[in-house]
């Protein structure tokens, strides 16, 4: 889609009660108009406008990004080991995505997030360095549970990966001075310990995570999507916005995408 385009899209976005806006991927920072979207979008005055990357780009761009509009930043960190990072990412770029971080941090993107998904014998140990190279660096880390989506039901890295964050739960616990609880993110809970912050995601087999979903995603190839782990309910936009479709068209779809929404686990 052109930056006209997602422009529009995100105008009709806002007209229907949108408040929040996110730039993801793949992997935002390769288009070379990604400056231009997060201007167009944040001239719209959104609440909040975010994006999340991998980081490799994050030191070229935030200041451009941060003059643009944009409010913060998270990036997908999963290991600080280069041997690690290489294995999951297929990669060499850890120096990179620090310096990122740091620099989204000093041109002042808040809050600036590591999102770091824990997998089994991969990184399950290296979530107290990622705590604390996060807070040495004024950044908050995320960590998320290993999700299964419903498209890969044959993908064996789910079944050779998936670590149970209950477990670092447990320990954070006991270490945290205080814990906050987002009732309105899935009942996601912050730790605030030593200085920093660990916020915790959890959607495995969580009612809650469907019940208080208000998220609505766009595919690269402009089809509204109601659920993250599904493909099968998606609403195309991009073709009646090309053929001229007017606004009051275009928001019929996103109610039409809203109403496709049914909790993907269970009844909530």
């Amino acid at each position: 889609m052109t930056p006209q385009e997602i422009e529009r899209i995100a105008l009709i976005a806002k007209n229907i009660g949108i408040k929040k806006i996110r730039l993801s991927g793949g992997e935002p920072l390769i288009r070379n108009d990604i400056v231009d979207i997060t201007s167009r979008v944040s001239d719209l005055e959104f609440k909040d406008v975010a994006i999340t990357t991998n980081g490799t780009l994050l030191e070229k761009y935030a200041s451009q990004l941060k003059d643009a509009g944009l409010n913060r930043v998270n990036v997908s960190f999963d290991s600080l080991n280069p041997e690690t990072y290489r294995f999951i990412t297929k990669s060499n770029y850890v120096d990179q995505v620090k310096k990122g971080i740091r620099e989204a941090v000093e041109v002042g993107l808040y809050p600036v997030k590591v999102n770091m998904v824990v997998m089994q014998d991969l990184n399950h140990n290296e979530v107290w360095d990622m705590f604390q190279f996060c807070k040495d660096n004024g950044a908050i880390l995320q960590i998320i549970e290993l999700l299964k989506a419903e498209s890969c039901p044959d993908d064996d890295f789910f079944d050779d990966y998936h670590y149970d964050i209950g477990i670092i739960e447990k320990k954070l616990t006991k270490k945290a001075t205080d814990i906050k609880t987002r009732a309105f993110m899935q009942d996601r809970k912050k730790y605030f310990l030593e200085g920093g912050e660990i916020e915790v995601v959890r959607p495995m087999d969580n009612t809650e995570f469907c019940k208080n979903c208000t998220r609505l995603r766009i595919t690269p190839e402009g089809k509204l999507k109601p659920c993250l782990l599904r493909n099968d309910n998606l609403v195309d936009i991009r073709e009646p916005l090309r053929q001229g479709d007017s606004d009051e068209e275009l928001e019929k779809l996103f109610i039409e995408a809203i109403e496709n929404r049914t909790p993907f686990y269970g009844k909530c």
